[in-house]
């Protein structure tokens, strides 16, 4: 039974796309941890204060990469043959309702208000373990920066 083509120019695109929002979030990731780095080193502030800039920085850092991945939902919705995302929402597949469930998405939180249905689901679960990863990665830092914060006061 021939069930055609193995990847169509949509679903081509959509993964495409889902491996470029994946690389620009981790090497934001990483030049933000980067210059965070070197930015608190140089802090001459007292260590509560690093923290606390260090915690805001990193919350913005993941507010960032969540509205990207929200930004990627919206456009490759635009295109019917990509999927769709339903749920009690008059208009699931708007941008902040996009936004709203990629932070779902990326905190691997899944509430299940809003479901996604076709090929976007590829994205939805790659950005599920982006997300889980990149958190993992900033509370690893995190950790690290405070025991050398603490170490030295």
């Amino acid at each position: 039974m021939n069930q055609g083509p193995l990847l169509t120019v949509d679903t081509a695109t959509l993964v495409a796309t889902t491996f470029a929002l994946v690389g620009a979030s981790v090497l934001l990731h990483y030049e933000v941890l980067k210059g965070l780095s070197i930015l608190l080193g140089r802090t001459a502030a007292w260590h509560r204060r690093r923290i606390l800039l260090m915690v805001f920085a990193l919350f913005g850092l993941h507010l960032a990469e969540i509205w990207c991945f929200g930004i990627g939902y919206r456009l490759l919705l635009a295109t019917p043959a990509n999927g769709a995302l339903t749920g009690p929402a008059s208009d699931a597949g708007s941008l902040l309702d996009c936004v709203y469930f990629s932070a779902v998405i990326f905190t691997t939180l899944g509430l299940g208000d809003v479901v996604p249905s076709g090929a976007i689901r590829f994205l939805v679960g790659t950005e599920a373990l982006a997300g889980f990863m990149l958190l993992s990665w900033s509370a690893g830092f995190t950790f690290v920066e405070m025991q050398r914060y603490w170490r030295d006061t």
